[in-house]
């Protein structure tokens, strides 16, 4: 296979990374539309992220953070975004580059996208000589659409209808709201 020079791998991630530039963009700009919400996953020791040390320690390798309801303060920049969230009552501002994000998913619409996101301190590996990094893997975004959860049906094949319920309980989704202090 030829060698891709173009680096078509990296211009897809950076027009990915731009629809959720978009997207946040817009909310920041005239709110959530309808039931849109978003859960977005970083790294939280990629380059550029700032958040606090008591999020740090209680998150030292990636976090996961909701856009529904409560929520303050949405800036959007070419290159990232700040937001205001509660965590345990306690207000805390956030600093996200782009080029962190992981994940960006709208359940409303069972919509994500997966990036590959390199952490601050990971380094690159060096082969037996000693002399050059080896190449990294190239990144694979990636539109995924949720898959329904498993319904339980009698007529699986290899199936016990208890085991399929089981399989189906382990899909189901929590909503944070049910423990949140009203």
């Amino acid at each position: 296979m030829a060698e891709d020079l173009i680096r078509y791998d990296i211009l897809a991630q950076e027009a990915l990374r731009g629809v959720m530039r978009k997207v946040l963009g817009e909310v920041a700009r005239t709110g959530l539309p309808g039931n849109h919400h978003f859960f977005i996953t970083f790294l939280t020791k990629a380059a550029g992220v700032r958040i606090s040390s008591r999020l740090r320690e209680r998150y030292p390798d990636q976090m996961t953070i909701v856009l529904q309801y409560q929520y303050w303060d949405l800036k959007v920049t070419d290159s990232g975004f700040e937001v205001g969230l509660s965590f345990s009552d306690v207000p805390e501002k956030l600093e996200i580059p782009f080029t962190a994000v992981r994940g960006f998913y709208d359940p409303s619409v069972d919509f994500s996208l997966e990036f590959e996101v390199k952490a601050e301190n990971e380094e690159e590996e060096v082969d037996d000589e000693g002399d050059q990094p080896e190449a990294a893997p190239a990144p694979t975004p990636a539109i995924a659409p949720r898959k329904p959860r498993a319904k339980a049906k009698s007529e699986d094949k290899g199936t016990a209808p208890e085991e399929a319920k089981e399989a189906a309980k382990s899909a189901d989704v929590v909503s944070l709201d049910a423990f949140r202090k009203k």
